[in-house]
């Protein structure tokens, strides 16, 4: 039998083929939306998907200010900080934080199913959140998912 035949592929930053894809959040519920973000994000709807390597694609997410919440969870779930200060512990609901800044609910979701170390913290860099319709990257040439 042939063993370079099935030889295994390790991509790396030069050999990995990114690309840039449009996720339309309007109606969308959020943690469905969210972890097929992060798996593409990631990459590893890819064949050649290395864990230790950035080889997800670029996703741009528009009408982020139109994600549904099931349940309840709209004005009864709660995002903590810390400021740092004792006594600095905050809360704030996804109603409160849509009202603010209408993409971060989004960012928080995706955030929080990427790994917890720098790579993760690279790979965050590739996503790119919207609350229109509109976004500034038709330069790109992005495929609609």
């Amino acid at each position: 039998m042939n063993t370079l035949s099935y030889k295994s592929v390790s991509a790396n930053k030069k050999t990995v083929n990114k690309e840039w894809v449009v996720v339309d959040a309007q109606g969308e519920i959020l943690g469905r939306l969210s972890t097929k973000i992060a798996m593409i994000i990631r990459g590893k709807h890819k064949p050649g998907f290395t864990p230790h390597v950035d080889c997800g694609d670029n996703v741009i997410v528009i009408n982020a200010d139109k994600v549904k919440l099931t349940g309840n969870k709209f004005a009864e779930k709660q995002y903590v900080s810390y400021t740092g200060y004792p006594g600095g512990q905050r809360f704030i609901s996804p109603k409160e934080l849509m009202a603010k800044h209408p993409t971060r609910v989004v960012e928080k979701a995706v955030r929080g199913m990427l790994p917890k170390y720098r790579l993760g913290r690279a790979l965050f860099g590739n996503l790119l959140v919207y609350a229109g319709a509109e976004h500034p990257h038709a330069a790109q040439n992005p495929k609609a998912i």
